[in-house]
């Protein structure tokens, strides 16, 4: 059975040290022209919760339309702005080790389950080089759903289509949602205490392996090739 690795990108790969939520504000402006007062949640949800939940904060109904207009204004900013990202973010300690050793196996593919919108994944990671052995073409993106379980399916979907054999998943992120949306499709759940869950957090939310952090490269593929 072929792996297919499916990683998080905030604070399990990066730490983009606030910029997102810059962008948000800029775009929320430019999308609704008002000031953002009300910040949601970050960690762990997808652009699509994230969104309406602050629509609905601001007393805007949460549309179709205005999700997708509030989205291309995001990517706007993230495309005009992405130079932030190396002046102030950085790759957590052992991401671009991680991500080159698994990419030397046949028997593995790795991209992404994300909240992030696939363009904005895309300058997260090109900005401190680890997008290079990942497939954006079969990521579950923050655009598919408010539902983080249904980004795994979708994964999996196209990665099973484009590689014509099923894939055992395994899920690797910093939050009790990683670990949910895997355990929500059998697949196999590495949290890492990265971001602001513990490591006890993530065992009490089932993980199948917790990692303090991602420094140590044969514990990391050890996680990930686990039967």
């Amino acid at each position: 059975m072929n792996t297919l690795v499916l990683w998080d990108i905030d604070l399990t790969l990066i730490d983009a040290r606030g910029v997102g939520h810059a962008w948000y504000r800029t775009a929320f402006l430019a999308a609704a022209g008002r000031e953002l007062v009300h910040v949601p949640s970050f960690p762990g949800r997808t652009e699509q919760a994230i969104t309406r939940e602050l629509l609905t904060a601001h007393a805007i109904e949460p549309t179709d339309e205005v999700v997708a207009r509030l989205h291309a204004e995001l990517v706007d900013v993230a495309t005009r702005e992405r130079d932030l990202l190396v002046a102030r973010g950085r790759a957590l300690p052992g991401a671009a080790a991680a991500l080159r050793e698994l990419a030397g196996r046949d028997d593995v593919v790795q991209s992404l389950v994300t909240g992030n919108l696939v363009e904005i994944a895309r300058y997260k990671l090109a900005a401190f080089g680890l997008d290079e052995h990942l497939d954006f073409e079969i990521g579950g993106y923050g655009s598919v759903s408010e539902h983080r379980p249904a980004l795994v399916l979708e994964a999996v979907r196209l990665a099973t289509a484009k590689h014509a054999r099923e894939f055992r998943a395994v899920v690797i992120g910093d939050t009790p949602h990683d670990v949910d949306a895997a355990l929500h499709h059998g697949a196999v759940a590495i949290g890492v205490a990265t971001g602001r869950s513990s490591a006890a957090e993530l065992r009490e939310a089932g993980a199948h392996v917790v990692l303090d952090d991602l420094a140590d490269t044969g514990a990391v593929v050890r996680a990930v090739l686990s039967r």
